[in-house]
């Protein structure tokens, strides 16, 4: 089975999804979200669609599902809730792991290394606060000469609120990606996003909800091997997972 077939339940932002998708590789009979106890879903499009983890969900969990519909500002010290006890390290998984540890106050520009590069199954997950007068937030993703992945809101682009996304290679801008159906962040507010990465490009969520899709435009994703963080923000926390 290829990765398309694998992720052809995976949902993209709205509510067409397969119920009978699985996670590449296989997986268990209840699977979950790191730092999760019980069947989380990745999260949903704007609409609220309630996009499935891959292989469905018990018509009755437990628990209530990861993200809500309309998801709302996180509350202080972090989103979602902040359980007890350390943050959780990255679980078992195809790729490497990184050590994981609580951070504060992190320096902006937050740059970091990745020495494998990207891959399959990496989740990386940037917390923080926008600034009250912000213009501008960028994450790079970048090989040593490349920008392969530029997510770049910006607060004020002739009166509207956009989210721009491009690769920059050997010095040359490609074609802009901007449609959203939402803005996800407020000056002077709290976020959480996430960026994961599959073998066809990368997911991002902000605060619980499926954002954006971008596939890749620069490969061996092994050179993608750069992290960087700039502008109007606040952070409080970096991490870099690799999924089960």
């Amino acid at each position: 089975m290829n990765l398309e077939e694998a992720l052809d339940g995976w949902p993209s932002g709205g509510s067409n999804q397969s119920a009978g998708g699985v996670w590449p590789g296989g997986q268990p009979a209840n699977p979950t979200w790191p730092g999760q106890t019980s069947n989380p879903t990745w999260p949903s499009g704007p609409s609220g669609g309630g996009g499935a983890w891959p292989g469905g969900n018990p018509s009755q969990p437990t628990h209530p599902t990861w993200p809500s519909p309309s998801p709302q500002p996180p509350p202080p010290g972090g989103w979602p809730n902040p359980s007890p006890g350390p943050t959780p390290g990255p679980g078992p998984g195809p790729g490497p792991s990184f050590p994981v540890s609580p951070q504060q106050n992190l320096v902006v520009p937050y740059k970091q290394n990745l020495p494998h590069g990207v891959y399959e199954k990496m989740l990386i997950t940037i917390a923080g606060t926008i600034h009250p007068k912000a213009e501008r937030i960028t994450v790079n993703l970048a090989t040593d000469r490349d920008i392969a992945f530029h997510f770049n809101p910006r607060f004020n682009e002739a009166g509207r609120q956009v989210v721009v996304r491009n690769s920059c290679v050997d010095g040359r801008w490609g074609k802009e990606e901007r449609q959203v159906e939402r803005f996800p962040f407020s000056r002077g507010q709290q976020f959480e996003m996430k960026i994961m990465v599959t073998n066809a490009g990368f997911k991002v969520a902000v605060n619980n909800s499926h954002l954006v899709d971008y596939q890749h435009r620069i490969t061996p994703l092994r050179t993608i091997n750069k992290l960087s963080i700039y502008y109007d923000l606040t952070l409080s926390r970096v991490t870099v997972e690799t999924l089960p």
